[in-house]
C-alpha cells in the first residue's frame, strides 16, 4: 500500500493577530495513518521543561489530548481532531506559554486535512 498524500491548510491566530492560511502536503505511510495517536498527538519533549500528558482520548473518528509543561517555559496544548471520513479531518491545537508568570504566546491553529492522492516514491 502507498503512502497517502494529504493537503494540510492551516489558518493560524497569534496573539489575537490572524496569519495568512498555510498550506502544505504531507505524505502519510500506511503505518502513520493506522497511528492516529502516534501521528497526530502531542510531542513531549522541551528543552528546560517538564511536560506531561494530563487528558488523552482516543474513540472512534476523534483524537482528543492536552499536554502541560512547567520549567523555563510553562506551556498548555490541547488539540482536538475530528477525522469526519476517511480521506478528511479537522483540528483545533490551542497553545499558551508563559514565562516567569506572563503570557507570551496564545495561538490558535484551525487545521483542515485532505487526502490528494498517492505520494511519489
Amino acid at each position: 500500500m502507498s503512502s497517502a498524500l494529504v493537503k494540510i491548510t492551516t489558518k493560524t491566530q497569534v496573539n489575537g493577530g490572524v496569519a495568512p492560511p498555510q498550506v502544505k502536503a504531507r505524505c502519510l505511510t500506511p503505518e502513520q495513518a493506522g497511528d492516529l495517536g502516534k501521528t497526530f498527538g502531542p510531542v513531549m519533549t522541551m528543552t528546560n521543561s517538564t511536560c506531561e500528558r494530563t487528558e488523552y482520548d482516543a474513540t472512534g473518528r476523534r483524537l482528543k489530548w492536552h499536554m502541560q509543561c512547567k520549567g523555563q517555559l510553562d506551556m498548555d496544548v490541547a488539540g482536538d481532531f475530528n477525522f469526519d471520513t476517511p480521506s478528511h479531518y479537522t483540528a483545533t491545537v490551542v497553545t499558551k506559554a508563559w514565562m516567569a508568570g506572563m503570557l507570551m504566546n496564545d495561538v490558535t491553529m484551525e487545521l483542515e486535512g485532505e487526502h490528494v492522492g498517492d505520494c511519489q516514491q
